[in-house]
């Protein structure tokens, strides 16, 4: 399983991308899981970050889960047309 961290906005993007991409390719399961309980501060750009580990997961043969989804992640995600893009878990609160 991987970990989004607690800040995840335009700003550490391009980090938190690279950082997955990392863990993406060194994950030994079937399915790649992102977690995303420590979620705290985000803005669209963790809908794309998220898009991108999908694209990722997919081209390495791998399945994609977004597990512990922030109710608001899951309404940004919504707004912008691509909830159903995503495969997440549900909405936690």
């Amino acid at each position: 399983m991987l970990l989004l961290p607690a800040k995840l906005t335009n700003q550490e993007a391009r980090d938190a991308l690279a950082m997955l991409a990392q863990a993406l390719k060194r994950e030994p399961e079937a399915d790649v899981v992102i977690d995303a309980s420590s979620l705290q501060q985000f803005d669209s750009a963790a809908i794309a970050v998220l898009l991108e580990c999908q694209r990722q997961a997919q081209a390495w043969g791998k399945g994609f889960a977004v597990r512990h989804t922030p109710p608001q992640l899951a309404a940004l995600a919504k707004l912008y047309g691509v909830d159903a893009l995503i495969p997440f878990d549900g909405a936690t609160a």
